[in-house]
């Protein structure tokens, strides 16, 4: 069987040789033993949840395992810091958000990775962000117009938390205090889990996380949501209008993604590409999914660069607006 350094040797003399581009994908290599698909996160959420069913789904067709590899902290950096550390063939990925590429870039001082360490290979899913209130806002407050009226009127109690300082529903609700002209004050949190129980318990007026991050919490009663970003309603919850019908251009949606390090060969890439593309299109993978509010969405190397590039320009001046930095 062949071992990951003949793997990696047998890539090196094909580009060598000027035949790597010309082979179909099945002829460049015999299928490697093993690829690690790197996770910024700790296990059981749900970035670590869409890579276990990534990776299951890639054991056979893109390498014989595929081990699932935590490197949690600041914010999954250190993940992508071991990408880009990681050679560039093929057998250690990247599951991710965006954030660490759009965003970071405009509220880190130094990161230690620039755009040029890792290539965008496909995006898996996609889903919504969601704003919801509490029992600490009256029961008349239904939607965000009611929101930002109830906040102005009371300018201490007007509180919004997130799942982390300087995360993207941070950004999505300070965007929101900003586009409405009222103080929102921001409650940072560990993770939506404390955040959602003093939302639930009266303690926090509102939260802003993604869609599927609500949906357990539904049940009970005690949160009401009031938006869902996008540009159209989410199929999970139809009747929840968005940020836009009612008048806040919020559209940014979330999505994971699969990259490489910067200086994998194309035809690697396209490989990782095309294995991608089929787990997407598989009807148990969508299944999966649905548990946490997501929708399967492909996009190959291409595209989801333009994606990522367009991103990072809206953030850029966002974040300029909001005048948040890691430091604040």
């Amino acid at each position: 069987m062949s071992t990951r350094r003949q793997f990696t040797a047998r890539l090196g003399l094909l580009g060598a040789s000027g035949l790597l581009g010309g082979l179909p994908h099945a002829a460049w290599a015999q299928q490697p033993e093993l690829a690690r698909l790197l996770v910024g996160f700790p296990p059981g959420g749900s970035t670590d949840n869409v890579a276990r069913r990534v990776a299951d789904r890639l054991r056979g067709t893109y390498a014989g395992q595929v081990l699932v590899d935590n490197k949690p902290g600041a914010g999954t950096q250190i993940a992508v810091a071991a990408l880009k550390e990681s050679p560039a063939d093929g057998l250690t990925m990247l599951l991710s958000p965006p954030a660490p590429f759009s965003i970071y870039p405009f509220t880190y001082r130094k990161l230690p990775y620039g755009p040029e360490d890792q290539v965008p290979v496909a995006m898996v899913c996609s889903f919504p962000f969601a704003f919801a209130v509490g029992p600490a806002v009256p029961e008349s407050v239904r939607s965000i117009p009611d929101f930002i009226a109830w906040a102005k009127a009371n300018p201490g109690k007007a509180s919004f938390g997130s799942p982390a300082a300087g995360s993207t529903p941070h950004l999505v609700g300070s965007l929101l205090g900003l586009m409405a002209g009222v103080e929102l004050t921001h409650v940072a949190y560990r993770g939506d889990a404390p955040g959602l129980q003093d939302l639930m318990g009266g303690q926090l007026a509102a939260y802003s996380s993604v869609l599927g991050s609500f949906l357990p919490q539904l049940k009970s009663g005690r949160i009401r949501l009031l938006a869902v970003s996008g540009n159209e309603r989410s199929s999970f919850m139809p009747a929840l209008p968005t940020y836009r019908e009612q008048g806040y251009e919020l559209d940014m949606t979330e999505w994971f993604g699969l990259f490489l390090p910067g200086k994998t060969p194309a035809p690697v890439v396209q490989r990782l590409a095309d294995a991608a593309r089929a787990v997407v299109g598989q009807a148990d993978f969508a299944r999966g999914l649905a548990d946490f509010g997501m929708t399967p969405r492909y996009l190959g190397p291409r595209e989801l660069a333009a994606q990522l590039r367009a991103e990072t320009e809206m953030w850029r001046g966002n974040i300029k607006k909001i005048g948040f930095t890691s430091e604040s």
